[in-house]
């Protein structure tokens, strides 16, 4: 009994059961194990789990419910943290074998490529960081379920493990973060051997000869990249008529291509994927033509990379039981305060609208639940950065010039090139540029985009400055560390302010 108390447990009676030994008959109280909670998140990515820490941190009894074996969701395991232990790991290895080592005065024979220990330091680095959530959880008193978890009432879930038995959590509240799925294409079925989601594709057991990626957004080059970093030839086939995907801007997205194709990447713009085919010999024969038609062509290829998107996982979440609709696009409504049409259900990250990024979904967790313990709820969807983790990065946040110009907001542009910076050229990492975007007439920073090493890291600045609501000269007037490459995102701004920059 201490032990189920300590573990939000509770035991109750239901009915008894009757048997009998060597003739003695006897009356066995059949019990019901049910977890009593205040709140109840269903999955344990970057959204549920940081919600459930939070929650518990607020003084909520709290309980997390997860389908897989290990916790973390799609990012931790099979998502973001692999791939950039892939990226990172290739981009070494390119510059070792490469001539940029050499251009350095490093001289290095004899290297080659052990690809079961790169990885196992990938999936190392997975381990730690999965177990280390299962210590969260215990630190914070947060209890873990095993199990599918399903709505079977508004202030009720089930969770139904591996081997079929069940766990019924009474909740208060109940907050759905499922997470995203991949997309697949309609008439190629994946294996996760030849033909590959994002999943197959950090786990190739060798490097391909020939790599076809089935779009060129986010995923796509990332992936990309470290497949023709390893030795693959890589053409990435995108229906739409740029690379980086939705919300990057154009004129970044035109200088990311350029410098992805001078690293040996292919593209096939403006370009769709038709179907798919094994040959006798092994190989895939993929058939593609124009977007806007016209005469097909097949390529062919050792691997298949499919990566057209991920749609939300909703379904087998019993909310036709609760009466919640999904919308056209299979996520589910929510308001404001991320609630449901059923007040005591709420929902975050990939399952509503918005980018489906892991550190929203975290910011969307956090805010929810202070929202269930009665704190305001506010996020400024335009302060959520992006980023691509090619080399270079690639990172934004705000409005692209595109959209100012759709709005008919009067702006001014400030750039700034990476050549043109100190730290950049003393590391003969040069490539890309930081553009910013303000307002005409305010000053105030509208958008900020950035190709160059570091990028990732750099956008924080800006987005730290938009949710401050920031003018450029606000930024230009900040001493900036030299030399560093965040000087390059100050001369930006002193361009957007004040016309002209003063290294450039």
């Amino acid at each position: 009994q201490h032990h189920f108390k300590n573990n939000n447990i509770t035991v109750k009676q239901r009915g008894h059961f009757f048997g009998h030994f060597h003739g003695l008959i006897f009356k066995v109280p059949v019990l019901l194990f049910t977890v009593d909670a205040d709140v109840t998140v269903v999955g344990s990515g970057p959204g549920g789990y940081v919600a459930a820490i939070k929650a518990a941190q607020l003084g909520f009894k709290t309980v997390c419910v997860e389908k897989n074996l290990t916790l973390g969701g799609t990012c931790l395991n099979v998502g973001c943290i692999p791939s950039k232990a892939l990226l990172n790991n290739s981009y070494l290895y390119h510059m070792a074998h490469g001539k940029d080592f050499a251009s350095r005065g490093i001289e290095i024979s004899g290297i080659s490529l052990n690809l079961e220990k790169m990885m196992a330091q990938k999936s190392g680095a997975v381990k730690a960081l999965t177990g280390g959530i299962a210590h969260l959880f215990k630190q914070n008193k947060v209890t873990h379920v095993s199990g599918l978890g399903r709505v079977t009432g508004k202030n009720q879930v089930t969770a139904t493990a591996e081997d079929g038995s069940q766990q019924v959590i009474n909740s208060k509240n109940i907050l759905l973060a499922t997470g995203s799925e991949v997309t697949p294409f309609p008439g190629i079925e994946i294996d996760e051997e030849t033909i590959v989601s994002s999943t197959g594709a950090l786990s190739l057991k060798k490097v391909p000869e020939e790599l076809i990626v089935i779009g060129a957004g986010v995923i796509g080059v990332e992936l990309g990249s470290v497949w023709q970093r390893l030795g693959s030839k890589v053409t990435a086939v995108e229906f739409l008529g740029h690379v980086g995907g939705m919300g990057i801007d154009m004129e970044i997205s035109k200088n990311f291509q350029r410098i992805l194709q001078k690293q040996g990447l292919k593209f096939k713009l403006g370009t769709k994927v038709l179907g798919a085919n094994r040959r006798p010999d092994g190989k895939l024969d993929v058939a593609v033509e124009a977007a806007a038609g016209g005469k097909n062509e097949t390529l062919t290829c050792d691997v298949l990379l499919v990566c057209i998107g991920r749609r939300p996982f909703t379904q087998n979440l019993g909310l036709e039981s609760v009466g919640i609709e999904l919308d056209n696009r299979g996520r589910i409504p929510v308001n404001n305060r991320f609630q449901t049409k059923v007040p005591s259900i709420h929902a975050i990250g990939d399952v509503v609208a918005g980018p489906m990024l892991a550190h929203k979904a975290e910011d969307e967790g956090i805010i929810c639940v202070e929202g269930m313990a009665g704190g305001a709820v506010h996020i400024d969807y335009n302060c959520v950065p992006s980023v691509i983790y090619t080399h270079p990065e690639v990172a934004w946040v705000g409005k692209t010039e595109e959209q100012i110009k759709e709005e008919g907001i009067p702006y001014r542009v400030g750039k700034f090139p990476f050549a043109a910076n100190s730290r950049a050229k003393t590391n003969a990492d040069t490539d890309g540029l930081v553009k910013i975007l303000s307002h005409k007439e305010t000053d105030r920073m509208l958008g900020a985009h950035i190709l160059g090493t570091g990028a990732g890291e750099m956008i924080n600045e800006a987005t730290l400055g938009m949710e401050y609501g920031a003018s450029c000269e606000d930024i230009a007037r900040v001493c900036h560390a030299h030399p560093t490459v965040s000087e390059a995102f100050r001369e930006a701004n002193l361009a957007a302010s004040f016309g002209k920059a003063i290294n450039f």
